[in-house]
């Protein structure tokens, strides 16, 4: 057994429909992976390659949990996003064979402090702190793949029962498959990894008190209050 010279950290872990918990090991995200939110963002979706960035794996809220409101920021934004789980390694994954590589899928939040995120755009600086904070990464049940359609259905989040983002799956600028194989030449795709694959337009600010509920048509849905 390891001679550990401090305990080490929790595994981070989502529950699984149906029983048992799926480890996390890293969080990949896509930015502005639906037309309509990169324009809003001031982008032109014809012309980007996917990118990323990344969020801890301690950063997921589930069951349900309440999502503390964070710290040093003032616009804290919802965004609305179809997650992959990764359960086959590859590296260099062809398109036709990347949802071998997927072990299932779940409804996730890509919560955003924007002031924060904003400013680091402007100075050409990470956007670290403006993703990858603490409880970011509110996630629902993860759902086995089976006979999954990632590239179709509804995507939509209430706020407080009111409607703010809703669009299809099929409007992603690059498709599940086209990520995972865009990914996996950038870095090796482990078990464990998951992938969220970039929100539609109408991302806004939400404020404590505010009851978040999303879903995905096929997946499932995922629930947070902010406090």
């Amino acid at each position: 057994m390891a001679d550990y010279v401090i305990a080490p950290p929790a595994i981070a872990a989502l529950p699984v429909r149906g029983g048992g918990l799926f480890p996390v090991r890293r969080i990949f995200c896509v930015g502005r992976n639906y037309a309509e939110h990169a324009r809003e963002m001031g982008s032109d979706p014809d012309r980007e390659p996917p990118f990323y960035f990344t969020k801890p794996a301690d950063s997921i809220v589930i069951n349900g949990a309440d999502m503390p409101y964070p710290t040093e920021t003032k616009d804290l934004h919802h965004e609305m996003e179809l997650v992959v789980a990764i359960g086959v390694s590859g590296s260099d994954i062809q398109e036709a064979d990347a949802l071998n590589h997927v072990w299932g899928y779940c409804a996730g939040l890509d919560m955003t402090r924007r002031d924060i995120q904003n400013a680091a755009k402007k100075t050409g600086r990470p956007w670290d702190m403006g993703k990858a904070f603490d409880h970011s990464a509110p996630l629902g049940e993860l759902v086995p793949a089976g006979s999954i359609d990632p590239g179709k259905g509804l995507i939509e989040l209430k706020v407080n029962g009111q409607v703010r983002q809703t669009s299809d799956l099929s409007k992603m600028i690059w498709a599940v498959p086209e990520v995972i194989a865009n990914l996996s030449r950038l870095v090796k795709l482990e078990p464990g990894d998951l992938i969220m694959t970039g929100t539609p337009e109408n991302v806004a600010a939400v404020q404590r008190g505010d009851l978040l509920e999303g879903v995905i048509e096929g997946v499932g849905t995922v629930t947070t209050r902010i406090v």
